[in-house]
């Protein structure tokens, strides 16, 4: 039987400059073929493949959930469809979701899966919505997996055929590379660190806690686009579609048997 799985690179404001970019692949007997890497260059382009039908899988690089400490204040709800829900009644747009952080002054704190992804490596605060602005991708991208009726396993139930979890591509980069840094440089350090992580991928090289990722099959032109990219985002997509392949493998899709209703979690958190 084969799986389709995609692996999403989200940005909460896409461009042609910074698409939001989609890693589509197949799952079959122990081997994730990549067939293509999109750029999807609007919201609507995203909300296209949200629709398309199922059976898929997909792990999406933005948070499904926000830290109960933030959620429970402002008393948002029990599900993150309800925080989810009651966030954008509140906020017409995402810098108005700013505004509602800012005006909570209690800082930044994480979700309990930022914090469980292993030593030395942690993700950034939902919260977050300067720097890199984790918080607009929230506001952005959970909204819509629900208006799609995409179920998330363990936190909302929809069309079991579209499957949406959350992945962090460099939670799956750090088990390979360590700290060495891969993307947002064309610089010789960051291009080698690009190979090896490829490498690693084509031969199925993958640590704890993703053992057992399958092997990973692509052909001559994309294995290249996806080494020559320093943004690294193109190589960000297929690291979620690699995560989404383990997940297809594992109890639950890798969901612990309690996961926080309105926190979530991501795949490969410990």
């Amino acid at each position: 039987m084969t799986l389709h799985l995609l692996g999403v690179d989200f940005t909460s404001a896409p461009t042609r400059r910074k698409p939001i970019t989609v890693a589509r692949g197949r799952l079959a007997v122990g081997v994730l073929r990549l067939d293509a890497v999109e750029a999807l260059v609007s919201m609507p382009a995203f909300e296209a493949v949200l629709a398309e039908p199922g059976p898929w899988m997909g792990a999406f690089d933005f948070p499904f959930g926000l830290p109960r400490a933030f959620v429970d204040a402002q008393a948002l709800g029990a599900t993150v469809a309800e925080v989810s829900a009651a966030v954008h009644a509140r906020c017409a747009a995402r810098m108005d979701f700013r505004a509602l952080v800012d005006g909570w002054g209690q800082g930044l704190p994480h979700r309990a899966t930022d914090l469980a992804l292993g030593p030395g490596l942690r993700s950034t605060s939902p919260l977050q919505t300067r720097y890199v602005p984790v918080g607009f991708m929230w506001f952005e991208g959970l909204s819509r997996l629900l208006a799609a009726g995409v179920s998330l396993p363990g936190l909302h139930a929809a069309d079991p055929q579209r499957q949406a979890l959350e992945g962090y591509p460099g939670a799956l980069a750090h088990a390979v590379l360590g700290r060495r840094s891969y993307k947002n440089s064309d610089e010789s350090d960051r291009l080698i660190a690009r190979i090896d992580l490829v490498d690693a991928l084509e031969q199925g090289r993958v640590p704890a806690p993703y053992l057992g990722a399958p092997r990973l099959k692509l052909g001559h032109a994309l294995r290249e686009s996806l080494v020559a990219d320093a943004s690294g985002d193109r190589l960000d997509a297929v690291l979620c579609l690699v995560q989404a392949a383990w997940a297809a493998g594992q109890p639950a899709l890798a969901q612990p048997p309690q996961v926080d209703a309105v926190e979530g979690w991501i795949l490969g958190a410990r």
